[in-house]
């Protein structure tokens, strides 16, 4: 019986025990969830803490451009006035890097002109970007560029690290410059080696500046010395112009040497410069060029080197005084935008000193001087800077390229109003002439500034290298641009060129084109090109205080040209019923002597026979007149004629005479509209009385000049 109570009471226990021990369990798992949960969430609090810093977003200003930040990819804040359009934008939803980053995001719709954070990536330059006007920003067109960039929305990318501060590409700090000066700069120069003999390195030191005393020539070792220099430049792909010539210039060797047998154990010598050069006879080279690059003035002397004053003592030959068949003012306006490349510019400067070369430069020849343009002209140097080809060549050599975009419209209102003046060289009777050179085609228009650099005299060439193809031209600002530029439409003033390996080829061309002064018709301007006769009405009616003013006016309209006798000349009749020549076209060649001569006409007094004197101007006057003059007849009258004026007017026309008729107080209208030349409103004036006749002398004179700038220019 006991054991049958023990056995239930045993099961019981271990029920129990079951029941106690998977509570204990329950409370450790309980407990074990809780912690975890516990652990999860201090995790996430931690993790949500770490993964969300704060990002700081650079400020730019609104005139930054994309070029000028090396950062691929970034963020940045514009302020607010962006969408002001002196901040240029080029193209539409992909921009040039030439462009403001701000006023691309404005453009774009991202920003508005308060400002604001934007993200902005870099991507490849474009065939072409086209202008478009949006959210009140008008971008503009451009041809190709070497790199392009996107603007969105200032939100960063998922695992994507933004700078905190961006790198500007002339943020370079002075150590920088200086350590790139040294890599660039040192090189190794190697002799080879000589059983049995030392080497030792080259010593520069620099010494206090002293006087030098003038030293004999003395016999310096000789050694042998290789050096090679090899350089690499990338084509830059900017405005419109792709790596044609990718593999002819991507690597440029030259070597030099100097080879000799004889040995000697070195020689320390003082130069005029205070500094003292070690030379060894056989040496292992390794130069520290840092002070180099400090001062260009300091000369490195190698084993073998031997100044060329020391070696040389006969005399200096006797510079050119320039080909006398060849006088011209020339100036070459050359392109320096970043489209060229340094490569391209490189072959540019030879053209012109192998130009120059061509030419004989010389005081009595050609005189040449150089503007280059981008952005913005500048004078590089002016007629008078240099005399001989062999100065052009130097400067030339120290050109380097002004960048940005290929304003050549802008070059030539700047070479019209400042090159070709008294100041910078201009010598007057000698022609003048520009001669373009443009990588691929314009970004500005040129018609404008090149027809007011014709009428003032200026012979416009064009040289055209790799010009817009069939593509391209859509981006084109300005189509037909060298037909509207260059001084006549004929092929002589426009040479294109297919690459800038073909350059070299155009040289002799050029050279003779420029030097054909026959051919230069753009010399000739309004002022300088016409035979012009005065017929003075001398009638009792005038009157002696009336004449003095009438002479005053001719005085006036005279002195408004150029007088000589190769460029304007001016003759004179005075006529009542009869006619008196007071003087040819031929009989004063300087503006004094004529405007002297003016003030010696003496009033004579009579009737008024307007159409005998226009005859007797014909036979006396015109008859002696040039043949590639422009006949120009200005009649003045306060009268009706006596006898008929019409035949004679129709044979002044019919003979190229182109008449002008002033009329004063009671001069006949319709006698003046018939004798004018058509149209009569350009060709007859008017005036009350013989005191307001000094008015009419602007409109004259822009008549003149109209007339003779609407030519045809082919």
């Amino acid at each position: 019986m006991m054991m049958f109570l023990f056995l239930p009471l045993q099961g019981a226990i271990r029920i129990f025990m079951g029941i106690v021990v998977l509570t204990m369990k329950a409370s450790v798992i309980e407990m074990f969830l809780i912690f975890l949960v516990t652990g999860i969430h201090s995790n996430k609090e931690i993790t949500k803490k770490i993964k969300r810093p704060k990002i700081t977003v650079p400020q730019i200003n609104c005139d930054v451009k994309a070029g000028k930040i090396i950062n691929p990819e970034f963020m940045a804040k514009c302020p607010a006035g962006c969408q002001d359009p002196k901040y240029h934008v080029y193209g539409t939803d992909v921009y040039a890097s030439y462009s403001s980053v701000c006023g691309a995001a404005v453009h774009s719709g991202v920003l508005d002109n308060s400002g604001g954070k934007i993200l902005v990536r870099k991507v490849a330059g474009q065939p072409g970007y086209k202008g478009s006007y949006s959210n009140g920003v008008q971008s503009l067109s451009l041809p190709r560029w070497r790199e392009s960039f996107i603007v969105s929305e200032g939100k960063p990318k998922k695992g994507v690290t933004y700078p905190s501060a961006l790198t500007y590409s002339s943020s370079k700090s002075p150590a920088a410059k200086a350590g790139k000066c040294s890599r660039e700069t040192t090189k190794a120069y190697q002799k080879p080696s000589v059983p049995g003999t030392a080497t030792r390195p080259v010593t520069l030191t620099q010494t206090p500046m002293t006087t030098a005393a003038k030293a004999s020539h003395t016999t310096l070792p000789k050694a042998s010395l290789s050096v090679a220099f090899t350089t690499s430049s990338p084509r830059p792909q900017p405005t419109g112009h792709e790596p044609r010539e990718m593999d002819l210039w991507s690597a440029t060797t030259y070597t030099s040497s100097q080879n000799s047998s004889s040995a000697n154990p070195g020689i320390q010598r003082q130069d005029s410069s205070g500094a003292a050069f070690q030379r060894p006879a056989a040496m292992d080279v390794s130069l520290d060029t840092s002070y180099a690059c400090k001062s260009p003035k300091v000369l490195l002397l190698f084993p073998g080197f031997v100044p060329k004053e020391e070696l040389s003592t006969q005399p200096l030959e006797p510079v050119s005084q320039g080909d006398p068949s060849c006088r011209v003012d020339l100036s070459f306006v050359i392109d320096g935008s970043s489209s060229i490349g340094k490569r391209r510019f490189r072959i540019q400067k030879q053209f012109l000193v192998d130009i120059a070369q061509a030419l004989d430069i010389g005081p009595a020849g050609p005189l040449m001087g150089v503007v280059q343009y981008g952005d913005n002209p500048a004078t590089q140097f002016n007629l008078k800077t240099h005399m001989n080809s062999r100065d052009v060549k130097a400067a030339i050599e120290k050109m380097t390229p002004r960048g940005g975009l290929s304003n050549v419209g802008r070059a030539l209102s700047f070479v019209t109003k400042n090159f070709f003046s008294k100041a910078s060289g201009n010598r007057g009777g000698a022609p003048n002439v520009a001669v373009v050179m443009v990588d691929g085609w314009p970004t500005d228009k040129v018609e404008e500034a090149s027809r007011l650099a014709r009428e003032s005299g200026i012979n416009i060439f064009f040289i055209t290298i790799e010009s817009a193809i069939e593509k391209e031209k859509q981006y084109v600002t300005e189509p037909n641009f060298a037909n509207k530029a260059v001084c006549r439409t004929n092929g002589f003033y426009s040479l294109n060129v297919q690459s800038w390996f073909s350059l070299h080829k155009t040289l002799q061309p050029l050279v003779k084109r420029v030097c054909d002064s026959n051919r230069l018709a753009c010399s000739k301007t309004c002022f300088n090109s016409a035979d012009i006769g005065f017929v003075i009405d001398g009638s009792s009616s005038v009157g002696t205080s009336n004449f003095r003013t009438l002479l005053q006016f001719v005085a006036n309209v005279s002195k408004e040209f150029e007088i000589s006798d190769t460029d304007t000349r001016i003759g004179a009749v005075q006529y009542t019923y009869e006619q008196r020549l007071e003087f040819g076209f031929d009989q004063y060649s300087s503006k004094p002597d004529i405007l002297n001569a003016i003030k010696r006409v003496g009033y004579w007094s009579g009737g008024t026979s307007t159409g005998a004197a226009i005859n007797y101007a014909l036979e006396q006057l015109f008859k002696k007149s040039k043949p590639n003059k422009r006949k120009l007849m200005v009649l003045i009258t306060d009268g009706r004629s006596y006898d008929d004026v019409r035949i004679p007017a129709m044979a002044a026309h019919q003979k190229g005479v182109i008449t002008y008729a002033i009329g004063v107080a009671w001069a006949a209208q319709d006698e003046l509209e018939v004798i004018a030349t058509h149209p009569a409103r350009d060709h007859s004036f008017f005036v009350d009385e013989f005191d307001n006749l000094y008015k009419s002398v602007p409109r004259i004179i822009q008549n003149i000049c109209t007339e003779f700038n609407s030519q045809p220019r082919n």
